[in-house]
């Protein structure tokens, strides 16, 4: 039984450590989510888990550093379909913003926190760029 010690060990103490590596490294502004409705190409509703059994519902996120074509024209439609392909109904992690010079998370100009969003260890709001369905946006 001895003998089998180190193998084991290995395999329980390696467990955790890859489980970890699941979230993306943005501190603790990082959350697991639930993509509950994609609005446009650039915003949905998510179900947002903030820990010790604590969830905000329905909360608006809109993504940071992606702006999409508006909904209603060609553009904007296909962006929306490829996010809704991509996360829709979806668990996966986002990280929202710092305020700059505050201590707290940024909110857009209609209220929606801005959010970096990850799903299989990929960053969505780049990838939405690099497919050329979204511009940079500051």
């Amino acid at each position: 039984m001895l003998k089998n010690f180190p193998r084991l060990s290995v395999l329980l103490f390696a467990a955790p450590a890859f489980a970890q590596d699941a979230a993306p490294d943005c501190g603790i502004y990082a959350y697991k989510a639930e993509i509950v409705r994609i609005i446009d190409g650039d915003t949905v509703v998510a179900d947002i888990d903030l820990g010790f059994n604590t969830w905000r519902r329905g909360e608006h996120l809109r993504m940071m550093g992606v702006e999409a074509p508006e909904a209603g024209t060609l553009e904007g439609d296909l962006a929306t379909e490829r996010l809704r392909e991509l996360i829709g109904g979806r668990e996966l992690f986002i990280c929202t913003h710092k305020m700059k010079r505050k201590d707290r998370e940024a909110k857009g100009s209609f209220g929606r926190y801005l959010a970096t969003f990850y799903f299989d260890g990929k960053n969505i709001n780049e990838l939405l760029l690099s497919l050329g369905l979204a511009v940079p946006w500051e």
